[in-house]
């Protein structure tokens, strides 16, 4: 069984269980986190080992690349190569938010985090808890959904024990998360960006903003 952390919504009322999850991810464990939609399962972005892992745990093909969540705006040049000027009025209206924002990745992340693509999908959570874990950690984890490839998504840590069990580190369990859709993907390496999934906010949404901007 995972080391099951209670957290409250308010990341100052836990902030020895973010404590202890942080420091399990740092050491190269996956960790499952509430979002904003459903619960997420982090990786250090930064350590290839821990990326397989997560891979391995999720079963997810190798041929998909993962994307991360930082914890201030002020961080996304540290990952990218670029960022388009649009983009950034997409980050202002969208984040943090449920807006995955795909762009061309810094050569020194991990190549299977990237799944050898050269691009990474990048977005701020709004959840509190999530933001205080990134924080905490001091670097990117992963965001990708806390269950096996193809299977559905978790509200609950209950959820996710069932799926993954005792291949979790630890589970920080606020309870039910609020569900809904999943983020929507935005490929802005393009002009202009390439939907590559919707989800909790319209296309539409997206490429007004973008437009308004050009």
């Amino acid at each position: 069984m995972p080391l099951i952390l209670k957290v409250e919504k308010d990341p100052s009322q836990s902030e020895e269980a973010i404590r202890q999850a942080a420091q399990l991810i740092v050491n190269g464990g996956v960790v499952a986190f509430p979002t904003e939609t459903f619960y997420g399962l982090a990786a250090l972005a930064t350590d290839y080992q821990a990326i397989d892992k997560l891979y391995q745990l999720k079963k997810r093909p190798a041929q998909k690349s993962l994307s991360i969540l930082i914890a201030d705006l002020a961080e996304l040049d540290d990952w990218i190569e670029t960022v388009p000027k649009q983009a950034l009025h997409l980050t202002a209206r969208f984040w943090p938010g449920p807006l995955t924002l795909v762009f061309a990745a810094a050569t020194h992340l991990p190549t299977n985090l990237t799944a050898d693509t050269g691009k990474i999908g990048v977005r701020i959570s709004s959840h509190p808890v999530a933001q205080a874990l990134v924080r905490e950690v001091g670097a990117p984890i992963t965001a990708t959904s806390a269950n096996r490839s193809q299977s559905p998504s978790c509200r609950s840590a209950g959820e996710v024990i069932i799926q993954l069990g005792s291949d979790l580190e630890a589970i920080l369990d606020a309870g039910l998360t609020p569900g809904g859709k999943v983020s929507t993907i935005a490929d802005v390496t393009t002009r202009p960006p390439k939907i590559l999934r919707i989800g909790a906010i319209a296309a539409q949404e997206v490429l007004s903003c973008w437009e308004q901007n050009a």
